[in-house]
This record gives structure tokens, sequence and C-alpha cells, in this order.
């Protein structure tokens, strides 16, 4: 598939990109080549293929799930200002 000058113009515009005219002559090559592979592409059997999540096969490391650090709540709402049934009581800020 090759694009004219006038397709390109209209994508520039649509892309918000001022070109020139001889800009515009580079691009009609460089983006009609791109479509080509596409097409070239779209017409290979891909249904032996298994999608991927990533392009990177590689499995994630994670760690553990596991609690590291000790609760030190009634230590820290010991020195709160105003504490109800575990938790810290603000002033309100909307009337």
């Amino acid at each position: 598939m090759s694009l004219d000058a006038e397709e390109v113009e209209k994508i520039a515009h649509l892309a918000r990109i001022a070109v020139t005219s001889d800009e515009v002559e580079a691009l009609k090559g460089e983006l009609s080549g791109i479509l080509d592979l596409v097409e070239r592409m779209s017409e290979l059997d891909t249904s032996e293929i298994v999608p991927m999540a990533h392009p990177l096969d590689m499995p994630q490391r994670l760690r553990p799930d596991v609690v590291t650090e000790e609760n030190h709540r009634e230590a820290y709402q010991a020195v709160a200002p105003a504490v109800e049934n575990g938790l810290y009581l603000v002033p309100r800020v909307i009337e």
C-alpha cells in the first residue's frame, strides 16, 4: 500500500505535526513501508502461536506475603491526643 502526498499531509494534520514538502516526500516512503510490513504480517498464519501476556516470557519475582514488622499500634495510640475504639480521632474539618 502506498500513500500519496495528500494522505501524508492529512495524517500530519491529524497528528498536529507540521511537515514541509521535503518531509512529506520522505514520510510518504516511510509510512508506505510500514503499511506494507503490517499488510505482510497480517497474511501470516498465527493460529498455532500461543498469545503471551508479556513479550519477555519471564517469571515475576515476588516476595512472600508475610508480615515482617511488629504491630506498634498501642504504643502509637498511647501518645495520640484522642483515640476511640482503636481509631485516631481528628478535628472536624468540614462543618
